[in-house]
């Protein structure tokens, strides 16, 4: 399975989901969005009304179900067989999404799905998240930590949430990126950390095709 699979590590806003896409489709593997199954697991606990607690959202979880469908190359996520692709980007789910995901049972039941998934697709995936090199898939062939500085991750994020990247806006989303840093370093289980074997690309100045292009070039290597 390490032979199929790429990861892709990074803070909050480094770029690791849209790379990851653009990579997959590069070389005709599926992209694994990590952090939108948390989300989907966040959304569902949001919506129900449970009390929260590992045991009660993981039971959740299951029961809906939630899960990632693969569906033309990709894995979306989906509530109760409805795709929530949309509703996982709100505001309500990102501020309560590093509470859900610190829980240890929700890391256990994602991780196991997401492997699940891996080794189902007959091809590979490109898989991106916080503890993909280390954790979830720590014989992956190939691993990349993905980083930027704070204002232009924060510029990224405005902008893949369709909103106005002033200089407001920016400066409270750096502050909002910090603490999410803060979370996910600190966490006790599965911090926010580099694999010893990944490759660091510091995006900050480079243009999205020129960051794509050269995890393209770092993956067709390892597979030569």
């Amino acid at each position: 399975m390490s032979l199929r699979v790429i990861a892709i590590d990074g803070p909050a806003g480094s770029g690791k989901s849209t790379t990851a896409r653009a990579v997959a489709e590069r070389l005709d593997l599926a992209h694994l969005d990590s952090g939108a199954l948390y989300r989907a697991v966040t959304l569902a606990y949001l919506d129900s009304g449970i009390q929260f607690g590992e045991q009660q959202i993981v039971g959740l979880a299951r029961s809906l179900p939630v899960r990632l469908r693969l569906v033309a190359g990709r894995f979306r996520p989906e509530v109760a067989g409805v795709d929530v692709s949309s509703e996982i980007r709100s505001d309500r789910v990102t501020a309560r999404a590093s509470e859900v995901s610190a829980l240890p049972q929700v890391r256990q039941w994602v991780n196991h799905e997401l492997r699940q998934a891996a080794e189902n697709h007959p091809r590979g995936v490109v898989i991106d998240g916080r503890d993909i090199g280390t954790v979830v898939f720590p014989d992956a062939a190939v691993k990349v930590f993905l980083t930027a500085e704070n204002e232009e991750r924060a510029r990224r994020r405005l902008l893949q949430l369709g909103r106005s990247a002033d200089a407001a806006s920016v400066s409270q989303t750096v502050r909002a990126i910090d603490e999410r840093d803060r979370k996910d370093s600190t966490r006790a289980v599965a911090p926010l950390t580099r694999a010893e074997q990944a490759v660091v690309l510091d995006t900050t100045d480079l243009g999205f095709a020129e960051q794509v292009e050269r995890v393209v070039a770092l993956v067709r290597k390892a597979f030569s």
